[in-house]
């Protein structure tokens, strides 16, 4: 205030001008914090009710194996739906079903999604599983296969050639190659929708948003930024996962094109302070708002490591007696970690915390243990999801 004061006087401004000067330099650093929030559009953190995909499941079957499908003998299913597939065809076989020792064949599950709006004639991808003894698709062909939703209507037909993604090789003393899974395999555009899901976009009067992650104050938000955009209170947050949008008259005949508005609009979420621990695999993702009261933080480890060193005891040069002999010989050794102590000060941010464990040469199965004892303590704001 001195400095502005002095200005003043040498420059001879009023001294309201100064308070609005200290009063701009006060707010500015506040300033970059919120323009650095991040804005994600609304269409990748909601759902449009409505408009979703479905599932489609069937059974088939796969052939042009070279030796690796089914063992006819420990898969009946397998032979059942071939001979069943060749009667179909003209080929009665079953009286020679015991005769029957074809490896070339694999009973498979087949499962696509059907996506919105899918229309007759649409072709989508399948993905193709065995369920028998099969070692390897590579090669197969997918015979005719329907696939079923969850009301038992087919809605697509697929068929043709696989595409793995792995692939197995045995050799004769039993040693064996195996790289990716073998038994799973993909068929790009291989199904074609032979049913539409009947969804008349034009006569809805309302929409309603899902969110991915619900929470309170995102959907609050969204109906926010809606109304505002709309000029209109058609949006309202119902609940943490649901927001209910009215068509605007002006856009009665034209709702895809009101939609396609609605989800380019921007909006910052706002995320729960989480900590999501995969023990597993030893990761560990920590969100920005985790926040940590004072509380001291130690970490040691104390190491045995137990050597054996067997030895040959050998009997003199020349010597009639005595034999060779291995005698055992053990080294117990033990090292203990330096006793470290690091302090965490009311309201660590997540980078301060990151900073003080790793400069524990704290490792993250270790930092699992010690984030659960912080949260133990009362020390850590933040909820813990072990995944």
């Amino acid at each position: 205030m001195k400095g502005c004061f002095l200005n003043i006087k040498q420059t001879r401004r009023p001294k309201v001008l100064c308070y609005i000067l200290l009063l701009c330099q006060l707010i500015t650093p506040f300033a970059p914090a919120y323009s650095k929030a991040l804005k994600v559009r609304l269409k990748d953190i909601v759902t449009f009710e409505g408009i979703r995909e479905n599932q489609l499941i069937g059974y088939g079957l796969v052939v042009g194996l070279k030796g690796t499908g089914d063992s006819l003998k420990d898969s009946p299913y397998a032979l059942e739906t071939m001979m069943s597939m060749l009667e179909r065809l003209g080929v009665n076989v079953r009286d020679k079903e015991k005769d029957m020792k074809s490896k070339n064949v694999a009973a498979v599950m087949v499962t696509a999604s059907l996506p919105p709006f899918a229309r007759h004639g649409t072709r989508i991808d399948v993905t193709v599983s065995a369920i028998g003894t099969a070692k390897d698709l590579l090669g197969g062909t997918l015979l005719v296969t329907p696939l079923v939703g969850a009301d038992g209507e087919v809605y697509a037909v697929s068929q043709g050639p696989l595409v793995t993604g792995g692939f197995s090789a045995d050799g004769k003393s039993g040693s064996s190659v195996t790289k990716g899974v073998p038994t799973s395999g993909r068929i790009a555009n291989g199904a074609i929708v032979e049913k539409e899901v009947p969804f008349e976009l034009s006569s809805l009067n309302e929409v309603r948003l899902s969110l991915r992650n619900p929470d309170f104050t995102t959907a609050r938000r969204i109906s926010e930024v809606i109304n505002a955009f709309v000029k209109y209170p058609s949006a309202k947050a119902l609940d943490p996962s649901t927001v209910d949008l009215t068509i605007p008259v002006s856009y009665k005949k034209d709702v895809a094109s009101f939609l396609t508005s609605i989800e380019r609009l921007e909006v910052v979420p706002d995320n729960p302070a989480r900590v999501v621990i995969d023990e597993q695999n030893g990761v560990i993702v920590m969100g920005k708002e985790v926040r940590i009261s004072t509380v001291a933080v130690s970490h040691g480890n104390l190491t045995i490591r137990i050597a054996e060193t067997p030895q040959v005891s050998q009997p003199n040069p020349f010597s009639n007696s005595g034999s060779t002999q291995v005698v055992d010989r053990s080294s117990v050794s033990v090292e203990e970690g330096d006793q470290k102590l690091t302090v965490l000060e009311e309201g660590a941010t997540l980078q301060e915390l990151v900073d003080s464990l790793n400069a524990l040469g704290v490792s993250p199965r270790d930092m699992i243990t010690i984030l659960r004892s912080i949260k133990a303590a009362g020390a850590l704001h933040a909820e813990i999801e072990v995944i």
